[in-house]
């Protein structure tokens, strides 16, 4: 019985040896924290990282090419622009600038491809975003985005704000911060999340619908089979052969017209670059101003209200010596006449505030003179053809254009030349 029991024992010992191995090995094929790639730790495969040296996110879903036109200013003719506190050039220059940072919060994201700031909404991408500025005094800001694919589908239309904490400008780590940027986070993880609920290979009809737009935009009768077209929406049938000429035309110009586009970028960023200075310096001006006038709300209508009262109670003083004397005394009249004086003065000082002069005014009221950034005259080419573009961003944008579809029709019809 006892060599029974010590088998046992023996074969419990060996299978309890035979475990522990088994684990030890299988525990040390387990790179801890391996995220299923090249590693956890340690430099990234090439394919993992970008030229900035960022690592992508990969989904296996296309990225897409955003388009952001310049912000609606939000601007109204029938406005009184003084009496609600907003400086119409202010406006127009921010208009420009918060298309940018909004394009620079979704870089950040790493999860679209090509984001582009244009003049308007007649360049070519999958995605527009349209943006309006609500309310911006330095303190608060709330901007409205709106968001079309390519086939006019609206996917959202919402509300973004966000107020700059009083202690922003006492950190140290805010220096050269634009305390708008939150507003602009928010917004691009909103837009992430949208972009989430779609597959790939809805992404993927989006950039075929992309392409045959703009070969349709050269040429609406060789593709307009391929489209559907329902008022503002338009919906993909079919594609044409890879090898079909005009497609494989189309798709060269688009390739050069994003060059171009591109190339207007650096015009946006030097646009904003030239007005940092003053407009941070505005920034924090107008929070500063915003936080004393709401402090001195209360205090501003008590001297009002004082002041009223000490203008009435000096004339009542003044009518009650008439009645009794004849006259005017001259002691107590002339206290009563100072007193008047004095109380016209508190009246005064309680709407001070709104005369004092906006500091770097002059150098943001030029920069904003007009929403069309402007662009210096430029001699630009395409296969040995030359064109000159004149004006603002958006003259030179539909130009440019025009030069693009003239060569595309002097191709397609080579007789036209002779």
């Amino acid at each position: 019985m006892s060599n029974i029991f010590l088998n046992k024992n023996k074969c419990f010992k060996k299978a309890l040896l035979v475990f522990m191995i088994s684990t030890f090995f299988l525990s040390a094929c387990v790179i801890p924290g391996s995220r299923g790639n090249f590693g956890g730790v340690g430099p990234k495969l090439s394919s993992e990282v970008d030229e900035n040296g960022i690592v992508t996110y990969s989904d296996n879903k296309p990225r897409l090419d955003i388009i952001i036109p310049t912000f609606n200013p939000g601007l109204s003719k029938n406005v009184d622009y003084v009496k609600d506190g907003v400086w119409p050039e202010l406006r127009r220059a921010e208009a420009n600038r918060f298309a940018l940072i909004l394009k620079e919060e979704l870089i950040k994201t790493n999860r679209f491809g090509a984001i582009r700031v244009t003049p308007n909404q007649d360049a070519t991408g999958d995605i527009y975003i349209l943006g309006s500025i609500e309310e911006s005094d330095g303190r608060t800001v709330e901007i409205n985005l709106e968001l079309y694919d390519i086939s006019g589908d609206r996917w959202f239309s919402k509300d973004f704000d966000h107020e700059v904490d009083e202690a922003f400008y006492d950190g140290y780590r805010n220096s050269g911060k634009d305390p708008y940027i939150p507003v602009f986070a928010e917004a691009a993880e909103y837009i992430v999340d949208k972009l989430d609920g779609f597959s790939a290979v809805e992404l993927n009809t989006l950039k075929s619908l992309t392409d045959l737009r703009f070969a349709a935009s050269f040429s609406d009768d060789a593709f307009k089979e391929y489209l559907k077209i329902d008022g503002e929406h338009v919906e993909l049938l079919g594609l044409p052969s890879k090898d079909d000429p005009m497609l494989i035309r189309t798709k060269a110009i688009r390739v050069r017209d994003q060059l171009f586009v591109d190339h207007l970028q650096d015009e946006y960023e030097l646009f904003n670059s030239s007005m940092n200075d003053s407009y941070s310096i505005w920034q924090k001006e107008s929070m500063l101003e915003s936080i004393a006038a709401g402090e001195a709300r209360n205090k501003a209508v008590g001297q009002a209200v004082l002041g009223v009262l000490a203008v009435g109670l000096s004339i009542a003083s003044l009518v009650s010596g008439s009645s009794s004397k004849g006259n005017l005394g001259s002691g107590k009249d002339l206290v009563a006449i100072a007193g008047a004086v004095g109380g016209a003065v508190l009246i005064n000082e309680s709407f001070k505030t709104s005369a004092e002069a906006k500091i770097h005014r002059d150098a943001l009221e030029e920069l904003g003179r007009s929403i069309d950034l402007e662009v210096a005259p430029q001699v630009v080419a395409f296969e040995q053809k030359t064109v000159k573009l004149t004006g603002d961003a958006s003259q030179q944008f539909s130009q440019w254009r025009a030069f693009l579809k003239k060569m595309y029709l002097q191709e397609e019809t080579p007789e036209a030349q002779l």
